[in-house]
């Protein structure tokens, strides 16, 4: 029931801090735009992409964990792990490198905490009587791992917030 419960606080949480992304790209075309300001609304377009890949992805995850596969999760970690490389490969204008900085840095983070999670739960599926699985420390790691998402979002958001503030420029 917890993985459950943490599964879906992390994609509903993840879902939220990128809506606010996806419609920062959404600027209605200026007539006469320069050629920086179409590279940033084309770059914002693929950043755009690139998040609802990876929503979608992260959502599969979801599925994962409520099925409690630890195959699945570890298949779907990796899947989500293709959509932000994707968003890391994106080619950047100068004057987006800082917002780029942030989406890159932000996913990071939720790499480390899908990672710390499906590392957590291969442990507990795996133990066994002779070597049993330590619930001691179950907590303190859930929370490690519920705070390298929460470090994620939030740079997440500072991304998206920064975007909005360049799109009011």
């Amino acid at each position: 029931m917890k993985k459950h419960t943490i599964a879906c606080l992390l994609a509903v949480a993840l879902g939220a801090a990128l809506v606010a992304g996806a419609l920062a790209g959404c600027e209605s075309p200026a007539t006469g735009a320069t050629d920086q300001q179409q590279a940033n609304r084309t770059y914002m377009t693929k950043v755009n992409q690139a998040v609802d890949e990876l929503n979608s992805r992260l959502g599969e995850f979801d599925e994962a964990v409520a099925q409690e596969s630890i195959v699945n999760m570890r298949n779907k970690a990796n899947s989500a792990f293709e959509a932000i490389d994707a968003l890391a490969a994106i080619d950047t204008p100068e004057a987006m490198k800082g917002l780029q900085t942030n989406y890159v840095d932000g996913c990071t983070k939720l790499k480390d905490a899908l990672n710390g999670y499906v590392d957590l739960y291969t442990e507990i599926s795996s133990a066994t009587e002779e070597a049993p699985f330590d619930y001691g420390t179950y907590d303190d790691r859930i929370k490690e791992i519920q705070d390298a998402y929460n470090e994620g979002v939030d740079k997440l958001k500072a991304a998206d917030e920064e975007a909005l503030k360049l799109n009011e420029d």
